[in-house]
């Protein structure tokens, strides 16, 4: 554990500054920084903090980059995953992502641990979802009480900032659900509200209940990368945008192939991710990746920042939801928001992934 111990002033230091990635002092002291030096990991090209995404009209304003907890306590071991949160927060990041079905809620557990063991919970948004725990499915009020009770206690923590309907429930009116987290609302349990992969329709309906009175949505998240554009481009994408939702994209990377690291058959695993990405290998897949080759190698990053940029440039677009497996990777996630996507660098990717 004492590799995990973190100096906690360092860590609620890091604020909007310019920073030299070539360094291991990161700026210079700032009144943004209390005077004074952040340190960390060095990594590779210059960034400077973009500024900051506001989600929908809930006044919360963060670095617009999301850290998927997907993998916590799942493929990553609590040790792990402390390690890229601490990498996440001494970089700027701002914005978790969860839900209480992840790893049966161990995912809610580590963040947990890692908010209270690093005094970060004042400078964090925690979102999470509800709905699909088995212990709470569904969006009935009683489901919703439960869960958010749960996942309350697991991150240890008085307040949820965004919780996600995790899904449609066709089984329980919408009014019904919207009703039930009024209540946590006004309890303080709850801050503000999203919906997880709702039609457009749901979501109309949601917005007609809440000009009569309902809480309503201001984010909504869904799958949305280079790679896969139909589901949400069109009908959902105009509803986000009359409406005014913040879009969380997740998948952000394709489940990794906009890494670039998979490129050919051989280098797949014999899994189910291996499977996943494999329908993306084809005419349309290299074509992505040799644009995201060569506008990386312009900016001085990974291809990986440059799939994540073309996302924020989106105008619905305020944070991708990106996951990582190790601390490393989120070096290149975080210098995405810096880096500007020329017009016609948006060209080259609108065509290569037409």
């Amino acid at each position: 554990m004492a590799r995990h111990t973190m100096a906690r002033d360092d860590l609620r230091t890091v604020e909007a500054v310019e920073i030299d990635l070539d360094a291991e002092v990161l700026a210079e002291p700032t009144e943004a920084t209390g005077g004074r030096l952040i340190e960390s990991n060095p990594v590779s090209g210059p960034i400077r903090v973009p500024r900051k995404a506001t989600l929908g009209d809930t006044g919360i304003a963060v670095h617009p980059l999301a850290l998927g907890g997907s993998v916590f306590g799942w493929t990553l071991s609590h040790e792990a995953s402390f390690d890229v949160l601490d990498r996440f927060a001494a970089l700027g990041g701002e914005l978790i992502d969860t839900a209480d079905a992840y790893a049966s809620g161990r995912s809610e557990q580590i963040i947990g641990a890692w908010l209270a063991d690093r005094g970060l919970r004042e400078r964090m948004t925690v979102m999470t979802k509800a709905g699909r725990h088995p212990e709470h499915r569904g969006l009935s009020p009683r489901s919703l009480q439960g869960a958010v009770d749960a996942s309350l206690a697991r991150l240890g923590t008085e307040r949820i900032d965004v919780l996600f309907f995790h899904g449609e429930d066709p089984e329980v009116p919408l009014e019904e659900s919207l009703g039930a987290v009024d209540r946590l609302i006004a309890a303080g349990k709850v801050r503000s509200i999203g919906a997880s992969d709702f039609s457009p329709e749901r979501l109309i309906e949601a917005r007609v209940l809440a000009a009569n009175g309902l809480p309503r949505f201001q984010l909504v998240t869904t799958a949305y990368n280079l790679m896969d554009r139909r589901g949400f481009e069109g009908a959902p994408e105009l509803v986000a945008h009359a409406q005014g939702l913040a879009v969380l994209p997740y998948f952000a990377l394709a489940g990794g192939f906009l890494g670039g690291r998979v490129r050919r058959r051989t280098d797949l695993r014999h899994d189910a991710r291996g499977a996943r990405l494999a329908r993306h290998l084809g005419r349309r897949g290299h074509r992505v990746l040799a644009a995201l080759d060569d506008i990386a190698e312009e900016h001085g990053v990974t291809p990986a920042a440059i799939a994540v940029a073309w996302l924020q440039s989106r105008s619905t677009v305020a944070a991708p939801v990106a996951g990582v497996s190790h601390p490393e990777q989120v070096d290149g996630l975080i210098a995405a928001a810096s880096v500007q996507l020329q017009r016609s660098e948006l060209v080259e990717l609108d065509r290569a992934s037409a």
